[in-house]
């Protein structure tokens, strides 16, 4: 069974979970395996080689679990983090310890092996936000769940090791430090200026408009004023929302555009590198504390990062917490623009 440790000195959470030992070597050369069709359970007619299906799209029908389906989540083989039991927290001498309850779940996008993001038509990458509403909606309602996290691995270098089109969400029951900070970093701002920091950001990007990569009636793509890697875009929603899963299925498409024509442009001008996609989403109101959210829905807006892995992080980075990134934002988001327009 996994567990959670906590580190006392900055406050973080560290999954451990042995039973990923035992998983599959699937890195060769930087390259993905399994190639062979008959290694790959996230193919169609390969049902019967994942855990049963949580959810699926079947518009023409058909069983549960088998072939007829445009897209289907199903439980991560080797999660870090697992739905059965209860959750226990409990003190191992002077430290904290809890047993890793959660749900660690896996987006099959698209029945074709090859079809990524960028190459899918604009419904089918609405389908993958579609199916995240619907996943995060369900696990809203288990009491032990604080908080679930969307997110994309392609390649190799991003911590990929299946080569099928897939997305993950893990829901925890504490929230990560990193989303801590966000939110603590909104409410402090809006409690100073009874505005939204993110608003604000996002009405500054648009204003001055040399890191703004593409837009839409819902959101903005910019590339931040301090990226940590080269070529980082954020894809911030234009109205208000703290929950993802709030979103409309008319917003839903319009952030698959955005999505999409970023990873378009990725791929035009950065050769289709290794990318990390993450949905920093509101958390489940649990806290124990009434008085911890009081704000949220006007101080916190979901978005959405998008971190292409063309440089390493080392030990400065590691050190230090700060990033060096050789390409400034205005240069990247004119590159990027570039290419959108080429394409």
């Amino acid at each position: 069974m996994p567990e959670l440790r906590k580190d006392p000195v900055v406050g973080r959470w560290v999954v451990f979970s042995p039973e990923r030992q035992i998983r599959p070597e699937r890195y060769k050369c930087e390259e993905l395996l399994p190639t062979r069709p008959e290694d790959n359970p996230f193919l169609e007619g390969h049902e019967a080689y994942t855990p049963a299906e949580l959810y699926a799209i079947r518009p023409g029908g058909g069983a549960a679990n088998g072939p007829g389906w445009q897209l289907r989540v199903v439980s991560n083989r080797y999660p870090a983090l697992r739905v059965e039991g209860e959750l226990e927290k409990e003190a191992v001498g002077f430290y904290d310890r809890m047993n890793g309850i959660g749900a660690h779940e896996v987006i099959v996008e698209t029945p074709h092996p090859k079809l990524v993001l960028e190459k899918q038509n604009l419904a089918g990458v609405a389908r993958v936000f579609e199916s995240c509403r619907a996943r995060i909606l369900d696990l809203s309602r288990d009491q032990r769940l604080h908080y679930a996290l969307v997110f994309k691995n392609h390649g190799a270098m991003a911590g990929a090791t299946m080569p099928h089109p897939h997305t993950q969400l893990i829901a925890m029951p504490v929230t990560p430090i990193v989303l801590k900070e966000k939110l603590a970093a909104g409410r402090e701002y809006y409690v100073e200026k009874d505005r939204s920091l993110f608003g604000d950001i996002l009405q500054a990007e648009r204003k001055v408009g040399d890191r703004v990569v593409f837009e839409n009636d819902g959101f903005t793509v910019f590339c931040p004023f301090a990226s940590r890697f080269p070529f980082e875009t954020c894809i911030m929603p234009r109205q208000q929302a703290a929950d993802f899963q709030s979103s409309k299925d008319e917003v839903l498409v319009q952030l698959a555009e955005a999505v999409q024509r970023v990873l378009q442009a990725y791929a035009a001008a950065l050769n289709q590198p290794s990318y990390n996609l993450i949905l920093h989403n509101a958390p489940f109101r649990r806290s124990r504390q009434p008085n911890a959210w009081t704000t949220i829905d006007a101080d916190f807006r979901w978005h959405v990062e998008i971190l292409p892995r063309l440089t390493g992080v080392a030990g400065f980075e590691f050190g230090t917490g700060f990033y060096i990134n050789p390409t400034l934002p205005e240069e990247a988001a004119g590159i990027l623009r570039e290419a959108l327009t080429r394409g």
